[in-house]
């Protein structure tokens, strides 16, 4: 009996579902299904320049599941792009990340999803001091410093 598989988490949808050739019939093309956490897994090693195993603590998978998830979704980009295919985004085993937020005034903190937007009052007393909360910063949860402008290393 196989594990199970482990949920993958993703920041961002994506923004369009569908890529295809310019001037050819969407009747005509053949597609190719490119899942979510594969572009997910895309934009955070191609895109946004994370190393693997950073990625892959983000998506929640193991740095070799990351590693044949980009393998697949580089191998569908290749072919989509060679053989002038439609690209169609979409499926897959994801879950969407949810963001974190403090409010400075009352210490309430609560969840809200990528992509809805920064929140701009606290749901509880309604000030506009809050913050993300610190277990959601990216650098806090690698125990490294943000990438500020300079000063020595910790």
């Amino acid at each position: 009996m196989p594990r199970p598989r482990r949920c993958r988490r993703v920041r961002f949808g994506p923004t369009c579902n569908y890529f295809k050739p310019r001037g050819v019939p969407i009747q005509v093309l053949e597609e190719v299904a490119l899942q979510v956490d594969e572009l997910e897994a895309i934009r955070l090693v191609d895109l946004e320049g994370n190393g693997q195993q950073e990625a892959a603590d983000i998506m929640n998978i193991s740095q070799p599941t990351l590693h044949r998830t980009l393998k697949d979704a580089r191998k569908k980009i290749a072919e989509v792009l060679v053989s002038g295919k439609a690209l169609r985004i979409g499926g897959g085993d994801y879950v969407m990340s949810q963001r974190r937020f403090r409010c400075y005034d009352c210490g309430h903190e609560w969840e809200v999803p990528y992509g809805t937007g920064r929140p701009q009052v606290c749901p509880q007393c309604g000030s506009v001091n809050l913050h993300r909360a610190a277990q959601d910063r990216g650098y806090a949860r690698s125990g490294k410093r943000g990438r500020g402008r300079g000063g020595p290393p910790f």
